[in-house]
């Protein structure tokens, strides 16, 4: 009971951080989290919450790096493949070769291997604390691709030279020629059973499919459960359980849309699983942070044998050094300039992992001697860990404050953009349509491409600054077509295929039509109210006579306003021809009419069976929007969307595909 209060009340403090944040949105939600962690450390039950290494990694690493491998842009990763390499490697070395003797020399009570071991553990930067900038933190999307490659790789590199510090510290021996064998066959051995068990789940779903299983349950456990049985095969394999999740990511990243595309229920149910997971997580691991910060800094702070300002210096001073040879680095082998490398510079940031690897330094030596200051090491790592996410939160908003007038300058090219992408999206839903156009659902998907044709028009319309002229330029082509109809019907009283009165009748409509196009809105008001009171006053206020299926008329009526759809159509072909800029305008008039025949051809203007075909108008608009989606991915890996624009497209097309769940899940519940 006592483990479930504690659970409860740490997704009590997870909700409360972010109620806070609102109050104060100036201060990061991570910092606020570590805060209250601190906080609910001196409650009742929580000053005994202990930090497993092991625990932790499986519980919070494994997923929200599972995560990150599928999520992050994978043409975006290969193209900046050397500089993650350099930084998720070269630095981590590098930070640990030079920071480590330091170190050593501003505290010779802690062994050089010791020294080496704590340096290992400071040097990779954090994928949690990382994700945590990105919402408040504007960086270039370079940038940040590259920050999120490093967090993905670098927590296996400094892992890997901690455990051989540890254990040169722990027997006095050491190989540089075994470390760096065993470290290739850890890190190589990672990807590859990580890629392979990635494949096999892939497989597995995939299975379940052909057999006709495609309950979303099962295969959202699947889904879940992928990263903690990765990381424990691997782990149990003795090769990095971290680069093994990181792979598996990819690979599910890689065939995703094959996976997810024909169940969009299931892409909505996955987002919507994964969004809590990782809220939840990413709150826990800063939670949990600050529930152990009080126990290591009293235990060095209520020491008689340490003096509290210099082991405040320590932290400092391994700061400091940390964060000179991380600017170095970056201005070395990126050649990037000094604003670009201290943006870099600051953006490493430490995290939870970092004190969870220092947790598992053990206590005493195999021969039963204490580890030397391991309560010290805890406190700097402790220290460290805050001084980097309070620089990161303070500085980073005031170096990217200045670009923020370019950013205002982009602003009115963005919105060009926005338009061109929902362009792109549309026209992609508008292909799948017609590529799954069949005779049984033709009546739903001509009703589908007339409301994407229309969507279009409207989105190539706004924002424009010549819009005006463009509405204009749309009616003159429906007036246009309109009278290609009149010159028929004329053409057929002529030839006396229809009588004087149907004749009349279908002209009366054409002009009531042409009225309402009217420029002049006064007339056109004015024109329709006489219009509709010299019907009443002539034919009273009962329901007019029309023709409809069964009247005796219906064939001949029908064959004449085909004949009138297919001479509007043929000019409009010959507009659209001529070619200029008014050719798009052109194809959306001619898409309405070409409904319109079909419609009439095949009687679909009834309203009755109506109920019987919404299931084939959902799987078919539900298709449309996959594409949709599957477009705005492309155009987010190719570099032609930020992330921003990407989410909030994804949120559109998210909105129109629950409104279709719910319109059939409606429909149904009224079948029975």
């Amino acid at each position: 009971m006592e483990l479930l209060i504690m659970v409860l009340m740490l997704l009590m403090l997870i909700g409360a951080s972010n109620v806070i944040n609102r109050f104060i949105p100036f201060v990061p939600v991570p910092i606020v989290q570590i805060a209250l962690g601190v906080a609910a450390a001196y409650m009742p039950g929580f000053h005994h919450v202990p930090l497993d290494p092991e625990l932790f990694l499986v519980l919070f690493i494994a997923p929200l790096l599972f995560n990150d491998g599928k999520v992050i842009p994978r043409d975006e990763l290969w193209r900046l493949r050397k500089y993650i390499l350099l930084m998720a490697l070269g630095l981590v070395f590098a930070t640990v070769l030079l920071a480590g003797p330091f170190i050593h020399w501003l505290i010779p009570a802690i062994p050089l291997a010791a020294s080496f071991a704590l340096a290992a553990i400071l040097s990779p930067t954090d994928a949690v604390a990382v994700g945590s900038l990105s919402s408040r933190v504007k960086l270039p999307g370079s940038m940040m691709r590259l920050l999120e490659g490093e967090a993905l790789m670098n927590d296996a590199s400094g892992l890997v030279a901690f455990n051989f510090a540890i254990a040169a510290a722990l027997s006095g021996e050491f190989s540089l020629p075994t470390a760096i064998g065993s470290f290739i066959v850890i890190a190589a051995g990672g990807l590859i059973l990580g890629a392979v068990l990635g494949f096999a789940v892939i497989w597995l779903r995939l299975f379940l499919r052909r057999l006709g299983i495609e309950d979303v349950t099962l295969h959202m456990l699947l889904i879940i459960v992928t990263p903690f049985v990765i990381f424990l095969a691997a782990e149990e394999c003795h090769v990095s359980g971290i680069l093994a999740v990181v792979a598996a990511g990819l690979v599910h990243s890689i065939e995703r849309e094959r996976l997810e595309s024909s169940s969009s229920r299931l892409r909505v149910v996955s987002d919507s699983t994964w969004s809590v997971i990782l809220y939840v997580l990413n709150g826990l691991v800063f939670i949990l942070l600050g529930l152990e910060i009080p126990e290591v800094v009293a235990a060095v702070w209520e020491d008689p044998a340490y003096n509290n300002a210099r082991a405040i210096g320590y932290i400092f001073a391994v700061t400091a050094l940390l964060l000179l040879i991380r600017f170095a680095w970056v201005w070395l082998t990126n050649r990037r300039h000094s604003r670009t490398a201290l943006l870099m510079t600051l953006s490493g940031v430490r995290g939870a992992l970092t004190l969870a690897a220092a947790f598992s330094i053990p206590a005493f030596f195999n021969n039963g001697r204490p580890f030397p200051e391991r309560g010290l090491m805890l406190y700097i790592c402790a220290g460290v860990i805050l001084l980097t996410l309070v620089s990161a939160s303070v500085f980073l908003p005031l170096l990217t404050r200045g670009a923020k007038k370019a950013a205002g300058e982009a602003r009115e090219e963005r919105g060009v953009n926005e338009r061109e992408a929902r362009i792109r999206m549309l026209e992609s839903g508008l292909r799948t349509i017609r590529e799954e156009m069949t005779e049984e659902n033709k009546r739903e998907a001509v009703d589908m491409m007339s409301e994407y044709n229309r969507r279009l028009q409207r989105t190539r319309l706004e924002g424009r600054a010549d819009y005006r002229k463009e509405w204009r330029t749309t009616i003159a082509i429906r007036l246009e077509a309109m009278k290609a109809e009149r010159e028929v019907v004329l053409s057929l009283q002529r030839e006396e295929k229809i009588t004087e009165a149907m004749g009349s009748r279908m002209l009366t409509a054409i002009s009531q039509m042409e009225l309402i196009l009217s420029k002049r809105l006064i007339l056109k008001r004015t024109a329709i109210l006489t219009w509709f009171a010299a019907k009443r006053l002539l034919f009273g206020k009962g329901r007019a006579s029309r023709i409809s299926p069964d009247h005796p008329n219906w064939q001949t009526f029908k064959e004449a306003r085909l004949a009138c759809i297919r001479g509007a159509i043929e000019r409009l072909k010959e507009l659209e021809a001529e070619g200029g800029a008014e050719r798009d305008i052109v194809r959306a008039v001619l898409a309405d009419y070409k409904e319109m025949e079909l419609r009439l051809q095949h009687d679909w203007f009834m309203d009755a069976g109506k109920s019987g075909r919404n299931e084939l108008s959902g799987e078919l608009e539900l298709k449309a929007i996959q594409a949709e989606r599957n477009e705005i991915q492309a155009m987010f890996e190719q570099g032609d969307i930020d992330r921003n624009l990407a989410g909030c497209l994804r949120s559109d097309v998210n909105y129109r595909e629950a409104s279709v769940f719910e319109s059939r899940t409606v429909h149904a519940e009224g079948a029975h």
